[in-house]
């Protein structure tokens, strides 16, 4: 079986806080004894974490990525449950639950930047949960730890195998569906975004899948005022949740008024 590794001071450091028992060795970079090195090893030390230091060129070899000198590898048994996994089941209990629900759909996305852009974006912004196709789609793996900055242990990410199909279940559990298109008349800065939301965000290039269009309450636009056609998905979709979290915030201001 494959080993599976976290890279990165943010992911690491989300891992020995919130899932210590799936990190089952860290090696950390010889020489590098900062700030950062020190809470990290401290964090380990608690979690009784075995620590291995290695020559740079050494963790270079471990994993293709800036691994800002630590390395951590994951169980067999704990390698992809330290990740913040939700079944569908869990996911509509959710929704029952928080009449301002933010869930954020991200159909067919395959790279595992992007994957851990979105997930970065949605932590910041206070999403419920991500919902993702099991098929073509990114799964979660070092690469989208390091970029997702911990947000992997904290957002609840949801793989579906029928994603139109989960698509109605949302609406009828009475969650709008916003679908994003770069043709769509109506812009996001437009529409009203209260209540339980759920935000579809395209693959990169084909954007939403026929189905999933289909899906759609509304089809919502970002304005664009330069020459280019489009941005890249997760540039996209922190912009669009951070719309949806503005619009918020005021509601809640001015209800306290």
């Amino acid at each position: 079986m494959a080993l599976d590794y976290a890279f990165g001071l943010h992911a690491v450091e989300e891992l020995l806080r919130r899932q210590p028992k799936s990190v089952t060795c860290l090696w950390v970079q010889k020489g590098r004894d900062d700030g950062r090195m020190q809470a990290l090893l401290a964090l380990a030390a608690t979690a009784d974490t075995p620590v291995s230091r290695l020559p740079r060129v050494k963790l270079d070899e471990l994993v293709s990525g800036r691994h800002q000198g630590v390395v951590a590898q994951l169980g067999e048994n704990t390698a992809g449950q330290s990740d913040l996994r939700w079944s569908e089941e869990h996911l509509a209990q959710a929704v029952l639950e928080n009449p301002q629900a933010l869930i954020l759909v991200l159909d067919g996305v395959t790279d595992p930047h992007n994957l851990g852009a979105c997930l970065r974006s949605a932590d910041a912004a206070g999403v419920t949960a991500v919902v993702v196709p099991k098929d073509n789609a990114a799964d979660i793996t070092a690469v989208v730890r390091k970029v997702a900055c911990g947000a992997t242990e904290t957002v609840p990410l949801v793989r579906v195998t029928n994603l139109a199909r989960s698509l109605g279940a949302l609406k009828a559990a009475g969650v709008w569906i916003y679908g994003t298109a770069g043709e769509a008349g109506q812009s996001i800065y437009n529409t009203e975004l209260s209540g339980p939301v759920a935000l579809v965000m395209g693959a990169e290039g084909a954007g939403m899948r026929r189905l999933t269009r289909e899906r759609c309450d509304f089809l919502v636009s970002l304005p664009m005022a330069g020459s280019v056609s489009s941005l890249n998905v997760s540039v996209a979709t922190g912009v669009c949740l951070f719309e949806i979290r503005r619009q918020r915030l005021l509601a809640d201001h001015a209800g306290g008024l």
